[in-house]
């Protein structure tokens, strides 16, 4: 899931990223394209012996950050396995003013998710204007439950199992979707599917232009 940028500073590259200062020993990876398979299949389980998982988690993050995202799934590095991470402290840290207190996960969560599933979706449904990596100079505004309960296990595959909500249990669903095969514009209605076509198509002949690696359908 990406952020949308405030001005041309936030889209810039620089040694940080959301206050977050990279790490230059980790890579940068290519963004999977929209119209990759691997966008639309189930990923898979994984154990603690996934080969350099350490390594794939460290170059998640960097590809993240110097991608201006708040959220990235495998499948969008081209990895189909079970596993994304989230920063919405970011979001909160770039807040405007008038926006502080709006959204009750304040200041956000960062976080790795391996091996996630939900466990339930609760309360009304709200709109969010959405975006993704995968699917560059799209927004749409996308309903969803305000609270999602999810079991996983972190990074050092400590299990847990907790709720979200707000800007953070947004991004959870966002980037889950990427482990199930789905996308944001799956929740738009067929005219509004339609009338994206032509720039969806796009996207997967890499007829756009964006400001981080891509790596289109061959």
């Amino acid at each position: 899931m990406r952020r949308e940028a405030k001005n041309a500073a936030d889209s810039g590259f620089s040694n940080t990223f959301a206050g977050k200062e990279l790490n230059f020993t980790s890579m940068i990876l290519p963004i999977v394209a929209y119209g990759d398979p691997v966008l639309r299949t189930v990923a898979a389980d994984i154990t603690p012996d996934y080969p350099g998982l350490t390594k794939l988690i460290e170059d998640m993050w960097e590809t993240m950050y110097a991608s201006n995202g708040v959220g990235l799934a495998a499948p969008q590095i081209n990895r189909n396995i079970r596993l994304f991470v989230i920063d919405s402290e970011q979001i909160f840290n770039n807040q405007d003013d008038e926006d502080k207190g709006m959204y009750p996960d304040e200041p956000g969560h960062r976080l790795v998710f391996i091996n996630a599933h939900i466990v339930a979706l609760d309360g009304k449904e709200w709109p969010y204007n959405e975006g993704c990596l995968s699917i560059p100079k799209i927004r749409e505004d996308v309903m969803r439950p305000s609270q999602v309960t999810i079991a996983w296990v972190d990074e050092n595959f400590t299990p847990h199992t907790a709720s979200f909500n707000g800007i953070t249990g947004r991004i959870i669903q966002h980037e889950y979707d990427h482990i199930e095969g789905k996308l944001f514009i799956d929740y738009l209605k067929p005219l509004k599917r339609k009338l994206l076509k032509g720039k969806l198509d796009d996207i997967t002949k890499g007829k756009i232009k964006v400001d981080y690696k891509m790596a289109f359908p061959r």
